[in-house]
């Protein structure tokens, strides 16, 4: 459990790739740590010389279920401050890696979750996959930066206020995606594009990417920080913990029932 990295294939040949690789059940909700855990972890295989592409996947049900809203329910505003400033470097360090990061998604993409594919170079996504804010629902605002960089504003804008998911073959349909696959292919198909990436030379390759940074239309890290300051208010004037806490009691009763009827 938790956040490792290791080569694509046994061996001593790296093939110039690294696969970041989260585990946190059962949903893969991080705590405050597993933010800063991945974080760490992507900018460590960046740092590597070796490294000329970096595959950032996750282990079971859904790639990632976004914060551990236990944790910030039980710990209040020290845990989301914590939180905050973990999913702030969690998606930095995907956005500064110094190579490419290709995103390997199967199931649920949610919240946190959307910040890091949202700041991925490449997405590679299986059948089943599902991506959404349901930040609304959670007491908390943010990653509407990063949702905008997989759909058209507009539908950002629904997909934000409804907290409604689109599937991975919608944002295949508007480019954002670059394929989708069964799922039990998802790691073959991630590892063939990163391949390709990492075929490159690995200096151009460091290049291109700071080039590519350069270039893009919206700072991500502030416009980000922007988003989180608003989820610092709803928190101030109480808004945030009382949709956290009808959230989690809604949860809780759907698991009871669940649970009577198992």
């Amino acid at each position: 459990m938790g956040v490792s990295t290791s080569p694509p294939e046994k061996g001593p040949e790296k093939n110039g790739i690294a696969v970041v690789t989260v585990d946190f059940p059962p949903v893969n909700a991080l705590p405050v740590d597993g933010w800063f855990a991945l974080a760490d972890a992507v900018r460590a295989a960046g740092r590597d010389p070796q490294v000329r592409c970096v595959v950032l996947a996750a282990r079971g049900r859904g790639f990632n279920a976004g914060v551990d809203i236990k944790e910030i329910q039980a710990h209040g505003p020290s845990a989301l401050a914590g939180a905050n400033r973990g999913c702030f470097e969690a998606f930095a360090a995907v956005y500064e890696c110094a190579v490419p990061v290709v995103a390997a998604v199967q199931g649920f993409c949610l919240g946190g979750g959307i910040g890091l594919v949202g700041n991925a170079d490449a997405i590679v996504a299986s059948e089943d996959a599902t991506f959404g804010l349901p930040e609304l629902d959670r007491g908390a605002l943010g990653a509407a930066t990063h949702l905008s960089r997989l759909v058209p504003q507009h539908l950002m804008r629904a997909l934000y206020y409804t907290s409604r998911t689109a599937t991975a073959a919608e944002l295949h349909a508007h480019g954002s995606v670059w394929r989708v696959v069964p799922r039990e292919e998802l790691h073959a198909a991630a590892l063939e594009l990163a391949r390709e990436i990492a075929a490159k030379d690995g200096e151009l390759l460091r290049l291109a990417k700071a080039a590519i940074n350069g270039i893009d239309p919206v700072d991500v890290r502030r416009s980000y920080r922007f988003e989180q300051g608003f989820t610092y208010e709803a928190n101030a004037v109480g808004v945030g913990d009382r949709v956290r806490d009808a959230f989690g009691k809604e949860r809780d009763e759907r698991d009871e029932r669940e649970g009577a009827q198992a």
